[in-house]
Formats: structure tokens, sequence, C-alpha cells
């Protein structure tokens, strides 16, 4: 059951990157381009994200095992410190540039693109070098 369930929100994730365009590294790239071709739609993309986490995050505080029986594991550390801000400066810089972030950049690669699959071997190598660093 935990595989199914992994199998088919994996897939409901997917197809609504698909379907909002967080897939399409233009539409990206128009959304954070704000003194140029601006295009807002991605914030509704987000808003509604935000929207669904925020209801579902509450709920998630007053139990304390999942829907399928799992520990509730949620985050307790609330502190902003170098790495956090590092890191989230780099996401950043890497999302304007490539146009991708991670989920989009997995849900891409059977494209016929070959920017997914040098996105997801950077973030990837990334990944690893920042594993030997910490």
């Amino acid at each position: 059951m935990r595989l199914l369930t992994a199998f088919v929100s994996g897939l409901i994730f997917g197809l609504g990157l698909i379907i909002s365009g967080m897939t399409n590294p233009a539409k990206v790239i128009g959304f954070l381009d704000i003194f140029g071709h601006w295009d807002p739609s991605l914030g509704l993309v987000m808003g509604g994200a935000i929207l669904v986490g925020v209801f579902a995050f509450a709920y998630a505080k007053t139990r304390k095992t999942s829907l399928l029986g799992n520990t509730m594991q949620l985050p307790t550390n609330q502190d902003i410190d170098k790495k956090l801000l590092g890191g989230s400066l780099l996401f950043g810089i890497g999302w304007g540039l490539a146009g991708y972030c991670p989920g989009p950049a997995i849900a891409s690669l059977l494209s016929d693109y070959t920017q997914p699959l040098i996105f997801t071997a950077a973030m990837l190598g990334g990944m690893w070098i920042s594993s030997k660093l910490s």
C-alpha cells in the first residue's frame, strides 16, 4: 500500500507540474523576468501549492501517525543560519539560470531535450559535493 501511495502521489505531483507549465523553463524564466516580459501565471501555481500545504501541515501537526500508520516526521528546526541562506541563494540562482528546480527537472527527464539531463546531472553532482563537505 505504501508503494502504491507513493506512486499515485508522485504521479499526481508530476502531472501537476506538467499541466501548470513548471516543466517549461521558458515559463519559469518568464515568471522571474519581472522587469521584462513578466508572466505572473506561475504565481497562481505557487499560491495553490502554498494553500494546500498550509492546510496539509496544519492537519499533520494534529496527528501522531500518518494515514498509513508511519510515525509523523515533521521538521522542528526553525533556525535561519548561513547554510540555509547560502543554499537558498544557490537554489534561486540555479532556478533563475536554468528555469528548472528539482521536481520539474526530474519530471522532464523523459522529454526530448538534453537540458533536464544536464541539469539533473549537475544537481546530483552538487548534492554529492555537499554531502562530502557536510
